[in-house]
C-alpha cells in the first residue's frame, strides 16, 4: 500500500500558512530539508534546520530571485523515476539528491493584479516560472515523488509520514498529483486571462480559459437522479458562493443555487428595506418599504399561493416578528445580511429551512464574464449591471406619468431585469403585483401578470422587457386596469402601439434599453 518513503524534502512557498507547523514535523521525522531564500529564512526562524538550494547546486540565487531552483541537480532529483535503473544509474552517476517530496506554491499573481495600483510590472514580475516547473515536474513524477500545493494538506500529509514510518500512499500521492495539475491549470488561466486584456486588447480572447475551486457537493442535479457540486471563482463579491450556510437542514440542491443567486441579485438592487421571493428563478413578489417586516407582507402578498417552497432575500436583518411570519409559511431558504441569536432560535423551529447569511448586501460590482454552456461550446457576454435611470426614460405618449408613476416604472423595470422573458411587471408603488415571466409572446405575459394581480392591476403600472410588436399587448393592459407602461421602443410599429396607449389614454415611457433574460 505505501510506496514511498520521504527522506528529503524541497521546501519553497508564497503562502506560508502552517509552515512552521509543518516544516518542524518533517524535521522530527528525520527528513531533509531544501529550501529556498525567504522560506529558507521563514523555517530558520522556527528552528527548523535546512539546506539552501544554492549547496545543492553550486549557483547562487540571481537576477532578483528570477533563477533558484532551475538546475539539473534539483530537476534530475525530482523527475528520477525510481523504477527506472537507467535514471537510478545516471543519478548516481551525476551524484544528484533524491527529492520526495516537493512542498511548493506559486507567486500571489491573482492577488497581485486585484490591487488597483497593479501595473503590468508588478503583474509580470509576480509570475512564477520556477515554481510551476517544479511542481509539474513532482506531479508528473508521482510515483516517485509527493507534489504538495495546499497548505490545508500539510496537516493530513503529516499526520500519515508519522503513522507510517515516512511513508506516503500511493493512493495519497496520486490525489495530491491531481491537486497539483490543478493548481498549475488555474494559476496559468489567470495570467492567460489577464494578460490577454491587459496587453492584447482582447475583450474576447481566441483562448477562453476559466478555472473554479470546488466548494461542496450538492443534495442532487436539476434533478433527484442527477449528481452536482457547485464551484467559487474566488470573487468576493456578495453572492450564493460565499453566503455563510448557518442552518442544519438538508445539503442545498443544484436548484437551490439557482434560485438563490437570483434572489441574491434581485435584492441588490433596492438601497431602501427589501424583500424578494423567488420560485423557478422569478420573483413571485418583491417589497420595497422603510421597514424590512413591512416589505416582506409586500412581496408576500403579490403571490401567496407561488411563494409555498419559496427561497425568500432580505437585504436587511429581520426582527423576530418576521422570523415568525417566515416559518409560519412553508419556506426553502431565507437569506440575509445577518440574524440575532433570537431570530436564530425562531428559524430553526423549522427542521428542514436552510439560513444563510450574506453579510453586506450591495449593488453587484461584479465585472467577470457572463458564461453560458451549450453542448459543444460556451457563450460569453458582458455582465448586464445598467439599470435604467428617470434621465434615461422618454415620454411618448400625450399623457405624462406622475413623478410616482416614474418611480413606480424603475421599480418595476428593476424587477423586470431578474424575471425571465419574455417578462411584463405589474407594480404598485414599492411592491410587485403581477409577474408574467417566461411566455412564448409579449401578449400572453401580460395576461399572466394581470391574472396573477385581478384587482390589484387596477391603478398599477407595466414594464416589459422588450418591446411590444403588436398593440394586443397595450389592449390587455389597458382592460385589467394599468395607468402607465415602461418599454425599451423600436418596434417597427412603434407608432400603433403609442396610439393605442394614447386612445387608452395610458402613459408611456420608452428606455430604450431591453432586458432580456434568458
Amino acid at each position: 500500500m505505501f510506496g514511498l518513503k520521504v527522506l528529503r524534502a524541497l521546501v519553497s512557498v508564497s503562502d506560508k500558512r502552517f509552515l512552521d507547523v509543518f516544516g518542524k514535523g518533517l524535521a522530527e521525522l528525520g527528513v531533509e530539508i531544501i529550501s529556498t531564500g525567504g522560506t529558507a529564512k521563514y523555517l530558520s526562524e522556527y528552528g527548523v534546520s535546512v539546506t539552501e538550494v544554492n549547496a545543492i547546486t553550486g549557483f547562487p540565487e540571481m537576477l532578483d530571485g528570477r533563477v533558484k531552483t532551475l538546475h539539473p541537480i534539483i530537476e534530475g532529483g525530482i523527475l528520477a523515476d525510481r523504477r527506472k535503473l537507467n535514471h537510478m544509474d545516471q543519478v548516481r552517476e551525476y551524484d544528484i539528491p533524491l527529492i520526495d517530496l516537493v512542498c511548493v506554491n506559486l507567486y500571489p499573481f491573482s492577488e497581485t493584479v486585484a490591487k488597483p495600483a497593479c501595473t503590468i510590472d508588478d503583474a509580470v514580475e509576480n509570475i512564477d516560472v520556477g515554481g510551476p516547473t517544479l511542481i509539474r515536474a513532482a506531479a508528473k513524477n508521482h510515483a516517485s515523488v509527493a507534489a504538495l500545493v495546499d497548505p490545508n494538506d500539510y496537516e493530513n500529509v503529516l499526520s500519515e509520514l508519522k503513522e507510517n514510518n515516512c511513508f506516503l500512499s500511493n493512493e495519497t500521492l496520486r490525489k495530491l498529483a491531481v491537486k497539483a495539475f490543478a493548481h498549475t491549470a488555474e494559476y496559468d488561466s489567470k495570467i492567460n486571462m489577464y494578460l490577454s486584456k491587459k496587453l492584447g486588447g482582447e475583450e474576447f480572447p481566441e483562448t477562453y480559459s476559466v478555472t473554479y475551486d470546488k466548494l461542496y457537493d450538492l443534495r442532487y442535479g436539476e434533478n433527484s437522479h442527477q449528481m452536482a457540486a457547485f464551484y467559487s471563482d474566488g470573487s468576493l463579491e456578495c453572492s450564493v458562493a460565499n453566503a455563510k450556510v448557518i442552518s442544519d437542514g438538508k445539503k442545498l440542491s443544484f436548484n437551490n443555487i439557482l434560485d438563490i443567486n437570483a434572489s441574491i441579485e434581485l435584492v441588490k438592487e433596492f438601497d431602501k428595506p427589501a424583500a424578494v421571493i423567488v420560485k423557478h428563478l422569478n420573483p413571485s413578489g418583491v417589497g420595497v418599504s422603510d421597514d424590512i417586516f413591512d416589505a416582506y407582507m409586500l412581496a408576500h402578498k403579490a403571490d401567496p399561493l407561488s411563494a409555498f417552497g419559496c427561497i425568500v432575500a432580505l437585504n436587511r436583518e429581520p426582527d423576530v416578528e418576521l422570523a415568525k411570519k417566515i416559518v409560519s409559511t412553508f419556506v426553502e431558504v431565507v437569506l440575509a445580511p445577518s440574524f440575532s441569536p433570537h431570530v436564530l432560535e425562531i428559524l430553526h423551529t423549522k427542521d428542514k429551512m436552510r439560513i444563510l447569511e450574506l453579510g453586506l448586501v450591495s449593488k453587484t460590482t461584479y465585472t467577470q464574464m457572463d458564461l453560458r454552456r451549450v453542448v459543444g461550446g460556451l457563450l460569453v457576454q458582458t455582465p448586464d449591471l445598467d439599470n435604467v435611470r428617470k434621465e434615461d426614460l422618454k415620454v411618448v405618449s400625450k399623457k405624462t406619468p406622475t413623478d410616482e408613476d416614474l418611480d413606480t416604472l424603475l421599480f418595476a423595470w428593476s424587477v423586470c431585469r431578474h424575471t425571465k422573458s419574455n417578462s411584463i411587471i405589474l407594480a404598485k408603488p414599492g411592491y410587485t403585483v403581477g409577474v408574467g415571466a417566461g411566455q412564448m409572446s409579449r401578449v400572453d405575459a401580460v395576461k399572466l401578470a394581470a391574472m396573477k394581480a385581478g384587482e390589484h392591476a387596477i391603478g398599477s403600472v407595466l414594464a416589459s422587457d422588450a418591446f411590444f410588436p403588436f398593440p394586443d399587448g397595450i389592449h390587455e393592459a389597458a382592460k385589467s386596469g394599468v395607468k402607465a407602461i415602461i418599454q425599451p421602443g423600436g418596434s417597427v410599429r412603434d407608432g400603433e402601439v403609442i396610439k393605442a396607449c394614447d386612445e387608452a389614454g395610458l402613459a408611456m415611457v420608452f428606455c430604450s434599453k431591453r432586458c432580456f433574460l434568458h
